[in-house]
């Protein structure tokens, strides 16, 4: 794509269509799914929505990949006690889908995987059933972390990330 266009384009969107793009109670749904799914594992979900790049990323001509993993760090998603944290990341300018996991739940579960996870999340967008998307996302690494990291019968849940999806 050429480099002004990719420009015009992430600058175009912003938070707000972002917030619009989760209707309703999409938000709190997805909080909710997430508090639900951890309360059976051990791991760490998080899930960020942005708009279009920061002008930074977009001048070094940056992936969205680049910017998932940079979240993945800055939000210390890679910083859980089992290296089992993982990002669902949306950036709606480009309708780049990303998952970055940590390298405990990454070495247990093959590409395949998230390729499939992705692949639906993205029809779910396009159909305009972007919360919807969301929480089967969020099942379906409930399903891997419950499989790998089951939490104890007994042991509290220590909630080491926010809950709530970052929106930008």
């Amino acid at each position: 794509m050429n480099r002004w266009l990719r420009l015009l384009k992430h600058r175009w969107w912003d938070e707000t269509d972002a917030r619009r793009v989760l209707h309703g109670d999409g938000l709190d749904r997805i909080q909710r799914a997430i508090v639900d799914s951890e309360s059976r594992h051990r791991g760490e979900i998080r899930v960020v929505v942005e708009a279009g790049l920061p002008l930074s990323y977009l001048l070094r001509q940056s992936t969205p990949r680049d910017r998932a993993v940079s979240l993945f760090g800055k939000l210390r998603v890679w910083d859980t006690d089992d290296n089992n944290g993982v990002l669902i990341y949306v950036l709606l300018a480009e309708h780049a889908i990303e998952v970055v996991a940590d390298r405990g739940l990454a070495q247990k579960v093959t590409a395949g995987t998230w390729t499939s996870m992705v692949g639906t999340l993205r029809d779910a967008f396009r159909a305009g059933r972007a919360d919807e998307g969301l929480l089967g996302a969020i099942q379906t690494v409930d399903t891997l972390l419950t499989r790998h990291y089951p939490r104890a019968p007994g042991t509290a849940d220590t909630n080491e990330l926010p809950d709530r999806p970052l929106v930008l």
